[in-house]
Parts: C-alpha cells; sequence; structure tokens
C-alpha cells in the first residue's frame, strides 16, 4: 500500500485542484435550505485518501460554522475504520454502511453530496445500472453528485487488462472504466433534470528504474494481486510487452500515463466550478 500511495497520491491532489471544494460543499449546503451540517456519502471509501487530501491541500473553511455529517460506504469493515480515522474538523464521522451502492437502502439518503472518487473500479457490470439508480437516488433535489474514475486508456485499466491476458489466460472480470460508469450515471440523472458536466484529468505516474521494490509494489496494488513478482510482471506475455512500452530509457523512468474521467451532477441551473487544474 505505501508503494501504491507513493505514486497515487497523486491522483487525489489533483483532484483537490480540480475545484474549489470549500466553496463548491459551502454552495450545496447553502442550496438545502437546512442548518444543519451538510450530508454527505463517500462511496466506496477506501482508505480515505480523497477527504485526507482535501484536508491537506483544500480550504474547507467555508464549512467550519456548518460541518459535514461524513457517512462512509464500503463493503469492507477495515476500509470503514481506516476512513474514519482520517476525517477530522469539519469532516465529522457519521453513519457507515457496510454495503455496496447497489444495495444500499434509498431509505438511508438522500444527501446534500454523494461521491465516489477512484472507488468503482470492481463494481460488477451488471450491477451499473442499480449501482446509477442508487448514486442519483441518494442526491437531495439540491444535492451534488461527483465521479472521479480511471478512463479506458489510462494505465488502471490498460494494465490490468494486459494482466488478465497475459498472466490469467483471460480470465477475469476487467474494471469498468470511468466512460462506462459516466455514461450509466447520465442515463439517470439527465432525464430527471440533472445538469452533467464531464472533464478529463490527463497526468503522469513516474517510477524510477532504481526504485524496483516501489515498482513491484505499485504494479501490484494497480492489479488487485500480491502474488505477482515485479520480474514475474516484466517476463508476461502481453503485461510485459505493455510495461516495457512504459519505459523511458534516457530518463531512467517508467511512464504511466494516466486519464481520469470526472463528472459532475447539479441541479438543473447550476454549473460546477471547475478549475484551470483540471
Amino acid at each position: 500500500m505505501r508503494a501504491f500511495y507513493a505514486f497515487a497520491q497523486l491522483d487525489y491532489e489533483l483532484l483537490a485542484e480540480g475545484a474549489n471544494w470549500g466553496s463548491t460543499l459551502s454552495s450545496a449546503h447553502a442550496r438545502a435550505l437546512d442548518p444543519g451540517p451538510l450530508r454527505l456519502l463517500d462511496v466506496a471509501c477506501g482508505s480515505g485518501r480523497f477527504p485526507s487530501t482535501l484536508l491537506e491541500r483544500a480550504d474547507l473553511s467555508p464549512l467550519d460554522g456548518p460541518g459535514v455529517a461524513y457517512d462512509l460506504l464500503d463493503p469492507s469493515p477495515f476500509s470503514l475504520a481506516e476512513a474514519a480515522g482520517h476525517l477530522r474538523a469539519p469532516f465529522r464521522p457519521a453513519r457507515h454502511f457496510e454495503t455496496t451502492l447497489e444495495d444500499l437502502d434509498p431509505a438511508a439518503g438522500p444527501w446534500d453530496v454523494v461521491w465516489a472518487t477512484h472507488a468503482l473500479y470492481a463494481l460488477r457490470p451488471a450491477a451499473l445500472a442499480a449501482a446509477a439508480e442508487r448514486f442519483v437516488a441518494g442526491l437531495a433535489p439540491s444535492g451534488l453528485g461527483f465521479l472521479a474514475q480511471g478512463a479506458h486508456d489510462g494505465h488502471y485499466l490498460t494494465v490490468y487488462r494486459a494482466f488478465l491476458d497475459g498472466m490469467r489466460g483471460g480470465d477475469g472480470t476487467p474494471y469498468l472504466s470511468g466512460e462506462e460508469v459516466a455514461d450509466a450515471l447520465r442515463a439517470v440523472a439527465e432525464p430527471l433534470g440533472w445538469n452533467a458536466s464531464q472533464q478529463m484529468l490527463v497526468y503522469e505516474h513516474v517510477v524510477g528504474f532504481d526504485e524496483p521494490e516501489l515498482l513491484e509494489g505499485y504494479l501490484r496494488r494497480c492489479l488487485f494481486d500480491d502474488e505477482p513478482t515485479l520480474d514475474d510482471m516484466l517476463a508476461a506475455p502481453v503485461l510485459g510487452p505493455y510495461l516495457a512500452g512504459c519505459r523511458d530509457d534516457d530518463a531512467a523512468v517508467y511512464r504511466f500515463s494516466q486519464a481520469v474521467v470526472c463528472l459532475s451532477l447539479t441541479p438543473e441551473g447550476e454549473a460546477f466550478p471547475w478549475t484551470a487544474a483540471s
């Protein structure tokens, strides 16, 4: 995990820079016309990297008054506990939902904000429509939805497809792409009057040739498999040639090209305030 986030932390830093989150969340709270705290649901929260990065890098002072009742959803009790441990004001730990998005009880909502950041890769394709319906149904009428998910041609999806083909004989289900999840959310939200706005983040993870242990750990986490060694991966059909194509011999680094689909859902007439960073 440490090796992965030595590089993947950039994913969350760029998302934190993609909007003025303090103002954006404060606006969502103002639209709710509720003096209580902003109600937020973090879908498939994982280890809580996005809120912890926002706390480090974003100006959240507009939320100091009302605060944020921060609900966590994840099928893993370990992840729920770890994510909760990263929360601090204005994010106030609230409810835990030990379930998947598609199985979330609609009666638990609605929320002023629902977001899923690098969270839905392992969602079963057969459950995508139900998950999209629950995501949109969870939004209060004045709310804000936000998705960030790796694109079809970005490193996360490309390396996993190469792994399945080269080391698992083609068995296994590829990760869902950001385009697939965004299209499913649009299909539910736009007929209901939600405004959908989409941006693409493009950047690189760069790992030096002189960091083989970090490279191995990073790739294992990308694959959610701790079994293959770096030598195994470099020698494998399909996966090995893909990794070779990521080499920059002049700079003595691997360059893994990332592309991330970012989708916002806002009430009709409300625009999402993307920044220049996005």
